[in-house]
């Protein structure tokens, strides 16, 4: 799945433009409850804004002006912050997850800037949730496999021959480089333990098996 898939979309998006008075800005975060937001000059992506920045940036000039006076005259194109920290709308969503810094919202743009929309943290945990079959009950188990050629195709089979349903299947790195650990969420049934049997003659070293 690409990143674009999962995003919301620009015109459903919060964001503010360079020239956005930072009273405007808090009062966008404080009545919508978020972190942070985007600040786009036209259309452009140019970095985000935070509570955090500008209460930061009020800080490293509290001598020259008061809190009132600096929200009015100040912008959000005169403190934005990570220009770099978005991603491009063509990125498979596993590569949202390392990116984003402390802010739940990651900007989604073009190969030239322009804002696409965002993809919120609350979206990716959701995309893994449905990656393990978090929200369907079944029988989880996990083992590790050698790292050979053939081995989930073998995984497949014996899974065909007990006609299970699988939920969802997914692959870790294991310490050893040459065995791979895969946690696998089936339907229940009743032939569990002679399937679990079953890889285990193949190979297949049963970790643990558990109904969730």
């Amino acid at each position: 799945m690409f990143v674009k898939g999962i995003m919301k979309p620009a015109h459903k998006s919060f964001t503010v433009k360079i020239s956005t008075s930072l009273e405007e800005v808090l009062g966008i975060l404080d009545e919508n409850d978020i972190e942070a937001v985007p600040v786009l000059e036209g259309n452009v992506f140019k970095g985000m804004v935070s509570k955090e920045i500008i209460f930061r940036s009020f800080y490293n000039k509290a001598d020259e002006i008061t809190k009132s006076s600096f929200l009015k005259e100040a912008t959000a194109g005169e403190i934005v912050e990570h220009e770099n920290f978005y991603i491009h709308d063509e990125e498979v969503f596993e590569r949202t997850l390392p990116m984003f810094k402390g802010f739940s919202v990651l900007a989604v743009v073009d190969k030239r800037l322009v804002f696409q929309g965002l993809v919120t943290r609350f979206d990716v945990i959701e995309q893994f949730e449905s990656a393990f079959g978090v929200r369907k009950q079944g029988i989880r188990i996990a083992f590790t496999s050698e790292e050979s050629a053939g081995r989930i195709e073998r995984l497949g089979d014996i899974i065909k021959s007990y006609h299970g349903n699988v939920i969802s299947l997914a692959t870790f790195d294991e310490t050893d480089k040459l065995a791979r650990r895969i946690v696998m969420k089936i339907e229940e049934k009743d032939n569990i333990e002679s399937l679990t049997k079953k890889l285990e003659k193949n190979g297949f070293r049963i970790l643990s098996v558990k109904k969730v």
